[in-house]
């Protein structure tokens, strides 16, 4: 049986609202993936502060979208079958969160849920510099099965904008999902 094609995405605090927004912006032009976004009280400041975008903008690109303190959350169950899910940014609260299985807010908990279920779970983390602690954080995620994949930007693609660059971020992080966007420019190709 084939996967559904629901992502869920999350934007936490961390600076780089911008790659969940962007991510949203090109999940909704492929009508065939469906979106589940959670925007934490964090994200909700930097949204405010990096961007030009209101919230009811950025809900209005998902197709569902879950309060973060909403544990009753369809996203919040192993039987609501996703790809899996894209936290973008990720900030070090949350991949502490994640990490250590804390699932005291829907985050923390869809992401929990799907690493039980063995699906994706790619975190944008957006920290520098590290600390020991964040690294063995991230050693711990990865053992669990998140994928921990910072937005470093690729510049043999020659990005004119910011946008370039974050939508070549968006497009390889879609890829880990198997969802091509059209953002890539593959090597070779």
């Amino acid at each position: 049986m084939e996967r559904p094609d629901r992502l869920v995405v999350a934007i936490t605090g961390a600076s780089g609202a911008i790659y969940g927004i962007r991510a949203l912006v090109h999940l909704r032009q492929l009508a065939q993936v469906e979106t589940h976004l959670v925007v934490t009280a964090a994200a909700r400041r930097t949204i405010a502060e990096e961007t030009d975008w209101a919230l009811a903008d950025i809900v209005a690109l998902a197709d569902h979208c879950h309060h973060p303190a909403n544990l009753g959350a369809a996203i919040a169950s192993g039987s609501f079958r996703t790809r899996g899910m894209l936290v973008a940014p990720c900030s070090v609260k949350t991949l502490s969160s994640i990490a250590h299985c804390a699932d005291g807010d829907l985050v923390a908990r869809a992401a929990d849920v799907c690493l039980k279920e063995r699906r994706r779970v790619v975190l944008m983390l957006r920290e520098t510099p590290l600390h020991a602690g964040h690294i063995a954080l991230m050693a711990t995620a990865t053992a669990s099965g998140a994928i921990l994949m910072p937005p470093v930007p690729a510049f043999y693609r020659r990005p004119q904008t910011i946008d370039d660059i974050v939508d070549h971020s968006i497009g390889r992080a879609l890829d880990l999902f198997g969802i091509d966007a059209g953002l890539v420019r593959r090597w070779g190709e």
